[in-house]
């Protein structure tokens, strides 16, 4: 196995050398999982992940795509959410359930392309295309595509957004594995207009952020007894206290994010060290038990 022959001859370099292999290389030609028990090892943008499961590739309410990437791994508690929140879209008429993007690689970690966090298995992609099939072939998830939520000049929803589409992000936001939701800040302004009180709980688990036009990115909580999972810091319980996130800070997505003042950043000091992006970590910036992950059968 490629993967194999890369670890062993990684083994084989001096300490050093080692230290700057870079992960994603590593953990990118891994094929299939460690066989540990499940354990997320880490945080969601450094990390690693020990005996995940594999999403089935085709179920009676949903499919993975875009499977020549090989990142439907995720820990069990992630698989079954999905599961279950593609039942639920199926019942509340979101076509036939769920198309699933990226969740992680067989061994989580850095990846050599794409996304920071979906390291540890506890994150995943679905996407805001209602599915009117199940019997999609291999080729045709690798062609298709899903559809906008979020206009180009990124203020408002498009014409796709209605009721089901808010009553599926209430559904999974209102999951208790759930961490929080991140989703195209238009989103969460059209929600806010009509919000109620009895809308907080599951309204604050929503966070907007840029790039998620097309889909919505699910982050469950450490699962209970996993030792070596980090925390999201801030929680979402501190994040919640004032309130369910309609103010503001959320108005910032589509006015100074957009057209920042003038003046308004610092200058950047060009002596300061350049912070790492996940593309450049090597097995030294993570966790030492990813080394462990990686040597495992």
């Amino acid at each position: 196995m490629i993967f194999r022959a890369l670890f062993c001859a990684a083994l084989l370099l001096p300490a050093p050398a080692m230290a700057e292999t870079l992960a994603n290389k590593l953990f990118g030609a891994a094929q299939a999982p460690s066989r540990q028990d499940a354990m997320p090892i880490g945080s969601y943008a450094r990390g690693c992940a020990a005996g995940l499961m594999e999403l089935p590739e085709t179920g009676p309410t949903w499919q993975a795509m875009r499977l020549s990437r090989n990142r439907h791994y995720g820990q069990p508690v992630m698989v079954q959410f999905l599961v279950d929140l593609s039942q639920e879209a199926k019942a509340l008429g979101w076509g036939k359930g769920l198309y699933i993007g990226d969740i992680s690689q067989p061994r989580g970690g850095p990846m050599t392309s794409g996304h920071a966090s979906h390291q540890i298995g506890l994150d995943a992609d679905i996407w805001w295309l209602a599915p009117k099939r199940l019997n999609l072939s291999v080729k045709e998830r690798e062609n298709i595509s899903s559809i906008p939520m979020r206009s180009a000049d990124q203020l408002s929803v498009t014409k796709s957004w209605g009721p089901k589409a808010r009553a599926l992000l209430k559904v999974a936001a209102s999951d208790p594995r759930v961490d929080r939701i991140f989703v195209a800040a238009a989103i969460k302004i059209e929600i806010c207009k009509t919000a109620k009180n009895s809308d907080k709980k599951w309204l604050q688990k929503l966070r907007p952020v840029a790039g998620h036009d097309t889909h919505f990115h699910v982050r469950l909580k450490c699962p209970k007894g996993s030792r070596l999972c980090e925390t999201q810091t801030p929680t979402v319980a501190e994040l919640s206290k004032g309130g369910n996130g309609c103010d503001d800070t959320l108005m910032w997505w589509v006015t100074d994010y957009l057209n920042p003042p003038k003046g308004s950043g610092k200058p950047k000091d060009p002596d300061a060290p350049r912070k790492k992006g996940p593309r450049e970590y090597t097995m030294a910036d993570l966790p030492g038990q990813c080394k462990s992950v990686l040597a495992s059968d």
